[in-house]
């Protein structure tokens, strides 16, 4: 019975806080329609100059996006074989395919590992990055039917990282 009567006092203290933040709301309008009945001329002047920064900053969104597609040294379409997941009990199998698939990348892309002993000041190791596309692919049956092959496309670019897509046509 304690309980129930914490609960109205909770209930009370809840449209005060509300109360506030209406009346803080109403503060933040005034505050912005001030600068709104400045003459027309120089409100469109401040509204041109945000607008060219935005483009501005959108354009090179965009060329970065080129530049990386330049990057791209190596590319290889590999079937990969999975079928000795199925060794592993069935609640392992697909965790086990994941694995089997990243190691088959890292021995056939030549991506060097890094060492226990290897300072990590030193340049950044290069990664193997799996896209979800291969992701959902190899879980598509769940945890217990993994399966037995599936074809990636795999790119590597000049920093040394690889990307695992899903191959055309899969």
């Amino acid at each position: 019975m304690e309980e129930k009567a914490e609960e109205p006092k909770q209930k009370e203290e809840e449209p005060d806080e509300l109360a506030d933040l209406a009346e803080e709301l109403k503060e933040e309008e005034e505050v912005e329609e001030a600068p709104a009945q400045e003459p027309e001329k120089e409100a469109e002047a401040k509204e041109e100059v945000p607008t060219a920064e935005k483009e501005e900053e959108a354009k090179p969104a965009k060329e970065k996006g080129k530049e990386k597609e330049k990057e791209i040294v190596e590319e290889r379409v590999y079937t990969v074989p999975l079928g000795k997941a199925l060794i592993q009990p069935p609640n392992k199998r697909t965790a086990r395919a994941v694995r089997m698939l990243k190691s088959f990348m890292i021995k056939h892309m030549k991506l060097e590992t890094r060492k226990e002993g290897e300072a990590e000041e030193e340049e950044t190791a290069p990664r193997l990055t799996i896209d979800n596309e291969v992701n959902e692919k190899l879980w598509s049956r769940g945890i217990e039917k993994p399966p037995r092959k599936i074809r990636v496309r795999a790119e590597k670019d000049k920093e040394g990282n690889v990307t695992v897509y899903l191959a055309e046509g899969d």
